[in-house]
């Protein structure tokens, strides 16, 4: 019988916070896109508290994660097969945008976008998948399984 070696695949978790209809995106020192808050999930670290982590690195804050959103399957990515999981984050306050605080030696602005500017401002695959994610925290609709962005039935 040939040697089984399981697939190693990365992970990322991303948090959904919304002002209205418009999505908190933050701009990274050390890559051309924006994204929105969020980050590798470490080794021994569930993606939702990879999710928990890096609101708290990226942003000072402590929010209340809601519901699973979406996970999407890359087939190539920057490390290769990845899995990318969306937490719903909820409407944010006034005074909890105010109390933002980015890392200057990692983050450089954040801002509140809308779906058409979204899509000029991040990664066609990150774009597509939150997308597909506002949809669902508007909606109310089922958790969504997408491949490269598109959901999967």
């Amino acid at each position: 019988m040939a040697e089984f070696t399981p697939a190693r695949k990365y992970m990322s978790a991303g948090a959904l916070c919304r002002v209205a209809e418009r999505v908190l995106i933050v701009n990274p020192t050390y890559k051309p896109q924006w994204e929105i808050p969020g980050g590798l999930v470490e080794a021994d670290e569930s993606p939702r508290a990879a999710c928990m982590r890096e609101l708290r690195e990226e942003l000072g804050l402590e929010l209340p994660l809601g519901r699973l959103l979406g996970v999407d399957y890359r087939p190539t990515g920057p490390y290769g097969e990845g899995l990318h999981f969306i937490f719903d984050a909820g409407e944010l306050s006034a005074a909890t945008l105010a109390a933002i605080t980015l890392p200057p030696d990692e983050l450089s602005a954040y801002r509140l976008d809308t779906g058409d500017e979204l899509t000029a401002l991040l990664a066609r695959s990150a774009a597509r998948r939150l997308l597909r994610c506002m949809d669902i925290a508007r909606t109310g609709g089922s958790t969504l399984y997408m491949e490269d962005g598109e959901p999967i039935l």
